[in-house]
């Protein structure tokens, strides 16, 4: 059975950055080794990661690798018995001049006289290597078995990093498009005080000037009128998980809208489960920015791009032509046009139309 320690620092390894660099460090000091460590690729795509502590290849010796030598690496790490311990006599034939030339370019000039090498490949597929050398005094029986024995543990720490690391990448690339499309989420009590927070809505939170988190922690708007709009849905929601969706408009210049639905989420873990989940979404262009952009797509001239944007909102025709300044009949003509133009078949699918366009990520 490994040592407590090293075991410990395997799993507190998954979330360091560099992973593992701790337990590397540890490995070789426990082993009284000049030089440690463990080399594995997280998927295909991605780089390799390279961990390692002590005594490395000169810069002259490393650069030589770099540029030449890797091509010729005859290291059969592939073909290693996952699991197992091998020395180097083990890794390479010194009869084959190949061979015997890597040892004398590379491993000699880095003090890897003596080596032991180790395998392990989590359930995915990806293999980790552990590599530990001496220039002086080879390894003994118990420092094999101490490698042996870490196998099955760094097998499962393996696994849990590279899923960890795929959820990261699902992750960053969700909220690469959450960030374009400028949406944040917030999650809230049945008080309406907010429990956490991603960074788009704190940003909202920051410079808004609408929306502000009170001294209480409860999610408030800085209008009356909107605030207890924001009261009512709480109240009418939070005791109510199939209750319907709040959309609430906070302003419309510069644009900030907000959708407040109940949560799914039903039992807390670390922290009280929300009753709430409020959506903001702030708009990155100035309405001027959006009448260009609606302009170029759907060829609108600007009265029409105007008017779609603000159908878009969820203005009816009546309200819209009060916004523009135009008569309802105007209001009307032009919206024909637009549709004729978009290929929507009423404001309906013409909000869909631009919604689901590329503006939204603009």
């Amino acid at each position: 059975m490994p040592d407590q320690d090293l075991l410990e620092l395997l799993i507190e390894g998954i979330a360091e950055d560099p992973p593992w660099s701790t337990f590397v460090q540890r490995l070789r000091q426990r082993i009284g080794a000049d030089y440690a460590s463990i080399v594995f690729r997280p998927s295909p795509q991605n780089r390799v990661i390279h961990l390692a502590s002590g005594r490395e290849s000169p810069p002259i010796v490393a650069q030589l690798y770099r540029d030449t030598l890797y091509k010729t690496d005859p290291m059969p790490y592939r073909e290693l018995q996952e699991g197992k311990v091998y020395a180097l006599p083990d890794l390479l034939h010194f009869d084959d001049p190949a061979h015997d030339s890597y040892y004398r370019q590379l491993l000699e000039p880095s003090g890897m006289n003596l080596l032991r090498m180790l395998r392990v490949m989590e359930p995915g597929g990806v293999s980790a290597w552990i590599t530990v050398s001496r220039r002086k005094g080879d390894f003994r029986a118990e420092h094999d078995d101490l490698l042996a024995a870490l196998a099955p543990f760094l097998r499962a720490a393996l696994r849990g990093f590279i899923a960890l690391e795929r959820e990261r990448t699902s992750a960053i690339v969700a909220n690469e498009a959450i960030n374009r499309m400028n949406f944040g989420w917030l999650t809230l009590d049945g008080t309406g005080r907010i429990l956490d927070a991603d960074h788009n809505a704190e940003g909202v939170l920051a410079g808004s000037k609408l929306l502000i988190r009170n001294r209480s922690g409860r999610l408030v708007a800085t209008r009356p009128e909107i605030s207890r709009e924001i009261d009512e849905a709480i109240r009418a929601m939070a005791g109510n998980p199939q209750g319907r969706p709040r959309a609430i408009v906070l302003s419309r210049e510069p644009w900030l809208d907000m959708l407040l639905v109940p949560s799914s989420v039903r039992t807390g873990t670390t922290r009280p489960a929300p009753a709430l989940v409020a959506y903001v979404h702030a708009d990155r262009s100035s309405s001027a920015d959006r009448v260009e952009q609606l302009g170029q797509m759907f060829d609108l001239i600007p009265c029409e791009a105007r008017l779609a944007l603000a159908l878009s909102r969820g203005m009816s025709i009546a309200e819209a032509a009060v916004e523009l300044g135009l008569t309802v009949e105007s209001a009307r003509t032009y919206s024909k046009r637009i549709y004729a133009k978009t290929g929507a078949r009423g404001q309906a699918d013409l909000v869909r139309f631009i919604h689901r366009s590329v503006l939204a990520i603009a």
